[in-house]
């Protein structure tokens, strides 16, 4: 490749070229941790997979965590997969506390590897994966992911937006020679990735107050922080089904994860200045976002313009006694509920969540100017709406964001649209 060309796929920088294969001597010994709760139907694809690995036997074992199935999942692993190691919960614990699980049932090996259940792997997966980390070039990696049928990317390293809203990159692309290289990557997405140890356990693991979603990027971000590096390696190549577990749940008990935990994420690894500066933009824009959500509908009653000029006489009193009794509630969609409870989560324990930010602030060792070229797509808006696109616009003028991440953009079409 011309250097013209290199550069134009890599403008911020990103790309890294490692070292020569390792042998098999030298391959770590690798616990892979994979949840499960009700996903009987994508336990077969993923468990032949890895009984198929070209890594030595006696230098990996996995680890399957249950979260309460009640799908025969834990009847099918015992009678066709008895040589995974089957840890049961009667209730599910989280993809959070459920990764940590298995990281402590497992405390001989030197690497953590993290991996769906609704994937499956290629044969070298897990010697590609830690191939970076035997090498010592970096202490976490994450893999490419291709759609189950291989048509499209799905993961090609992670990114987000200046307000926490997490990128995969390449989402919905078709895969091409820009996502064949080797590169810096601001998180490794939890469904496939690899992390040493001595790391995992420095930085406490995945946070299990998020619960699910976000952990991932949380991680990640720590990790730069606290001076370590985390890469996309191309040639741990897998393949995701991308039948969620969390379309079983309510969709409002998924909404407060996917706002809360991007704040929370934020609001833990920005560095005091970045924080002061972009605290009242993200907090502005997830009321945005909730408002869109909320459903209200017409907003007059509320607009003291358009209240009664006149006099009320009895009988208008007596309508505006019964409004009032049975109007006093309105409907709200439970979205938007979900929504103010996440952004409460952290407004409302203000002191605990200060308390986390300290502990990880206090052991900063790479600043924030170091690490916002792998955002990627930091003034990304995820919405369509026009309020809320002026609105973003409008903040990222006033608080001066655009100037903070101004030449740290990506090429490239929006994700996720």
């Amino acid at each position: 490749m011309s250097p013209r060309s290199e550069k134009a796929t890599d403008p911020l920088g990103l790309r890294v070229e490692p070292g020569e294969a390792v042998t098999d001597r030298e391959l770590p010994r690798c616990a892979i941790v994979i949840l499960n709760m009700n996903g009987q139907h994508h336990l077969a694809p993923c468990f032949e997979t890895l009984a198929a690995l070209d890594y030595p036997e006696d230098r990996y074992e996995v680890v399957l965590i249950d979260n309460g199935s009640v799908d025969g999942s834990v009847a099918e692993m015992k009678r066709d997969h008895g040589w995974v190691r089957l840890i049961e919960n009667p209730r599910n614990v989280g993809f959070s506390a459920g990764c940590n699980q298995g990281a402590a049932a497992a405390p001989e090996a030197e690497v953590l590897v993290f991996l769906n259940n609704d994937m499956r792997v290629e044969p070298r997966w897990l010697r590609e994966l830690v191939g970076p980390l035997a090498r010592n070039e970096c202490q976490a990696t994450t893999a490419k992911m291709y759609s189950w049928d291989g048509k499209l990317m799905n993961s090609a390293g992670g990114g987000m937006n200046f307000h926490g809203i997490g990128i995969q990159r390449g989402y919905l692309a078709e895969p091409g020679p820009d996502f064949d290289w080797p590169r810096k990557s601001l998180f490794a997405c939890g469904g496939a990735m690899a992390m040493r140890r001595d790391l995992f356990e420095e930085l406490g693991g995945f946070d299990e107050e998020f619960f699910a979603y976000y952990e991932d990027v949380d991680l990640g971000w720590r990790s730069w922080v606290l001076g370590h590096e985390v890469w996309y390696v191309p040639g741990a190549v897998c393949y995701h089904h991308h039948s969620s577990t969390s379309r079983k749940l309510p969709i409002e008990m998924i909404r407060l994860l996917q706002v809360r935990n991007p704040l929370l994420a934020c609001f833990k690894n920005y560095d005091d200045a970045a924080l002061r500066q972009l605290l009242p933009a993200m907090l502005a824009l997830a009321l945005r976002r909730s408002f869109l959500a909320g459903g209200l509908g017409d907003d007059r009653p509320f607009r003291i313009e358009h209240a009664a000029s006149e006099a009320p006489g009895v009988l208008q009193r007596l309508r505006a006694k019964l409004r009032k009794a049975t109007a006093s509630k309105i409907p709200l969609e439970r979205i938007a509920a979900a929504d103010l409870i996440g952004i409460n989560d952290l407004l409302g324990d203000w002191d605990h969540w200060l308390e986390k930010r300290s502990a990880v602030q206090e052991r900063r060792k790479r600043p924030d100017a170091e690490i916002f070229r792998l955002f990627l797509r930091p003034e990304w808006c995820v919405e369509e709406e026009p309020g809320y696109q002026e609105l973003q616009a409008g903040l990222s003028r006033f608080l001066e964001i655009d100037k903070l991440f101004d030449g740290l953009t990506e090429p490239g079409p929006d994700p996720h649209k």
